[in-house]
């Protein structure tokens, strides 16, 4: 069966389903207006989950088919599309195109791997850990993209396979290891990967709970400096990458020689700068100096403006709208817009309250236990669904279990994010997987076995950070 065929054939099920959930009664408990939700919330799972739609396409559903069935206006439905975290996202990927833009996330990279050990591992740990640096600001995909090129070059340069000085084994790890670091590095900031402004949006629909960049930061830089020197430790591990030494020479000119920074980067790393500046220190001082409170989105977007207006040494502004606007990952602003309006839909309707009295049973459980739980139940549908799709499906229902169980919700709403983005067993569970696949240094069994020895470990290594920072802030 074609792709084709196989999407076109979810889609008529999908409408089926629909259409035949309209007609049985709704559950004990629950209201006509609250199953009618819960019936464009699993058709939208399933179009997600499968990607039988695009992912955005299928965010338009609940403007289309609420109103349709008499259960919310078209203007309240849309009203539930916008966040300021939005906005975050906006400026933030036109922080990300400017990066790309001039350089600067390669010119990083680089400089870190040239200082690494002349030797298999200590080139592995350094890529590792410059992936996971850059991704932090810039998309995984980017970054996967970016570095994958410049670690095939340091391959061809120090040569593999048995007879080399980097074994076998070498290849593999250093492939699967960039991409495992870029979606490890993304968790570490907000702006790190659309999943991450996905479910503090959701978080805040749901529940009230505001999630802005330094909390973020307070539970993503801790789970990044602990999983990537264990990610790095798995990788040597099981591809047996060994410790002799290589000829610096050869490596320096795999590399690249990157010269002195030009002006349109020197222009670029004070904006940058300001932006990190911004989110880190406007929280922490708007209290104690009596400051209006300036969210996250509005600090990104006026970092933004100054890329249009500050001039570029080849004329014209660092970025222009007509170059660089189509850049934007508009595609993305509408799957989260989606949903915020899903899972609006959902607490007005009363859905999230009924399917809480539904998980009463999990109510016994230590919060331990149920974080546990919901992370291996995520992790395990992100690797098969892509990791935007699984927080669109999930982060509501993760919300609702909070609520009705009387649990905490920081810890298991951060537990739950960080796991919507834990898939490394399979080449569809996220772009950087797909690329390291791609290029053929990799196989399914060695991507399988990896990923789930690193799946493994972030279980409870998610859950432990969730939990210890949660009780310290």
């Amino acid at each position: 069966m074609s792709q084709l065929s196989r999407n076109h054939a979810i889609l008529l099920a999908g409408t089926l389903l629909f259409a035949l959930s309209r007609l049985v009664p709704p559950p004990a408990g629950l209201s006509p207006e609250a199953w009618g939700v819960a019936s464009v919330g699993a058709l939208m799972a399933l179009f997600w989950l499968t990607e039988a739609l695009p992912l955005a396409l299928t965010a338009t559903l609940p403007f289309l088919l609420l109103p349709v069935m008499g259960l919310m206006s078209a203007g309240d439905i849309a009203g539930l599309y916008w966040s300021p975290i939005i906005f975050l996202v906006f400026g933030g990927a036109l922080l990300a195109i400017a990066v790309e833009e001039y350089g600067l996330h390669r010119r990083l990279a680089i400089a870190i791997a040239r200082i690494a050990p002349p030797s298999p591992r200590g080139l592995l740990t350094a890529f590792i850990a410059a992936s996971a640096i850059v991704s932090m600001f810039v998309s995984n995909t980017a970054t996967t993209l970016i570095m994958t090129p410049v670690a095939l070059g340091l391959l061809a340069a120090v040569g593999e396979g048995d007879g080399s000085a980097t074994g076998k084994g070498f290849a593999p790890a250093l492939v699967l290891g960039v991409a495992y670091a870029a979606s490890i590095g993304g968790l570490g900031t907000l702006v790190g990967s659309p999943t991450n402004a996905i479910a503090a949006g959701i978080a805040e629909r749901s529940l009230g709970l505001e999630i802005d960049f330094l909390t973020w930061a307070a539970f993503g830089v801790p789970l990044v400096l602990i999983a990537i020197p264990l990610t790095a430790l798995i990788l040597i591990l099981l591809f047996r990458v060994p410790s002799g030494q290589l000829d610096r020479a050869a490596v320096s000119h795999a590399l690249g020689h990157q010269g002195p920074l030009g002006t349109d980067q020197k222009r670029l790393i004070p904006i940058f700068l300001l932006a990190v500046v911004g989110w880190v220190l406007l929280p922490l001082l708007q209290a104690p100096l009596g400051l209006p409170k300036i969210d996250d989105g509005i600090v990104a977007v006026g970092v933004a403006l100054l890329l249009f207006v500050v001039p570029s040494e080849k004329g014209g502004a660092l970025l222009t709208w007509r170059r660089h606007g189509p850049r934007v990952p508009w595609d993305i602003l509408l799957l989260f817009g989606g949903g915020l309006a899903l899972a609006g839909a959902i607490t007005d309707s009363g859905l999230a309250g009924w399917i809480g009295v539904q998980l009463q049973a999990l109510q016994g459980l230590e919060l331990w236990a149920l974080a546990l739980v919901v992370v291996l139940v995520v992790v395990l549908v992100t690797e098969f669904a892509s990791n935007v799709a699984a927080a669109s499906a999930f982060m509501p229902v993760v919300a609702a279990v909070a609520v009705e169980t009387g649990s905490a919700p920081l810890p298991l709403v951060m537990a739950a994010a960080f796991a919507a983005s834990w898939g490394f067993m399979m080449p569809a569970g996220t772009g950087p997987n797909a690329i390291a696949f791609a290029t053929d240094r990799v196989t399914i069994r060695q991507m399988v076995s990896a990923g789930a020895l690193v799946d493994l470990m972030g279980v409870p290594l998610i859950v432990g950070i969730s939990l210890m920072v949660a009780a310290l802030i």
